[in-house]
């Protein structure tokens, strides 16, 4: 073997003891220090987020069309007057987002409670006056007898729609809706509860 073959295994085992000495100092001096990559797993609500749920104002949950035949007989001393009208509406039942009252909506990791208001009649004026139609119409009649029919009307509607049954099936609808809601937003634990 030639010299400068002795002098080039020398080298390359100083090299390699250098890059050996070299890792163990690094791996010294880093020792307990790491640095790891994942994801972060918690769910905040920004105010931002909270805003523009409450901003929805009046949240639509189940819509009932009515229609009422509402009628009343004036007594004559020969002949009765008497006035037929039919009177359509729509009520919506749903939550007014802007009745919530502070800290409506509590967040902790995955879990969300959130307290909203009762479900209750989202539009006083229900009834389309535009499709009220006089069914029958005998003698003449005033802007007050044709008031006091449409308020008949009202309380009817009110009395068919705003049943116990009809509430309960928006709140389930409220319940529902919400709920994907905060699914989608990441929450796993979610409770809805709606006041009495």
């Amino acid at each position: 073997m030639k010299t400068s073959s002795y002098i080039k295994i020398g080298i390359s085992i100083i090299v390699v003891g250098l890059l050996i000495a070299v890792i163990m100092w690094v791996k010294s001096i880093t020792k307990g220090n790491y640095v790891a990559f994942g994801a972060d797993t918690a769910i905040d609500v920004t105010p931002t987020q909270i805003q523009s749920i409450k901003a929805i104002g009046e949240w639509e949950f189940l819509s009932l069309s009515a229609e009422e035949l509402v009628d009343t007989v004036r007594k004559g001393f020969f002949t009765n007057d008497e006035l037929v009208r039919i009177y359509y509406g729509t009520l919506r039942l749903g939550v007014n987002m802007h009745q919530v009252e502070p800290g409506w909506l509590t967040t902790k990791g995955d879990s969300v409670i959130m307290k909203l208001p009762k479900i209750g009649l989202l539009d006083k004026d229900f009834i389309d006056e535009a499709r009220t139609k006089s069914f029958y119409e005998s003698g003449s009649w005033k802007p007050t007898d044709r008031d006091a029919l449409y308020k008949k009307a009202y309380r009817q509607m009110l009395n068919h729609c705003l049943t116990k049954e009809n509430l309960q099936a928006a709140e389930v609808n409220a319940d529902q809706q919400l709920r994907n809601m905060m699914q989608s937003m990441g929450y796993k634990n979610i409770k809805i509860v709606f006041k009495n």
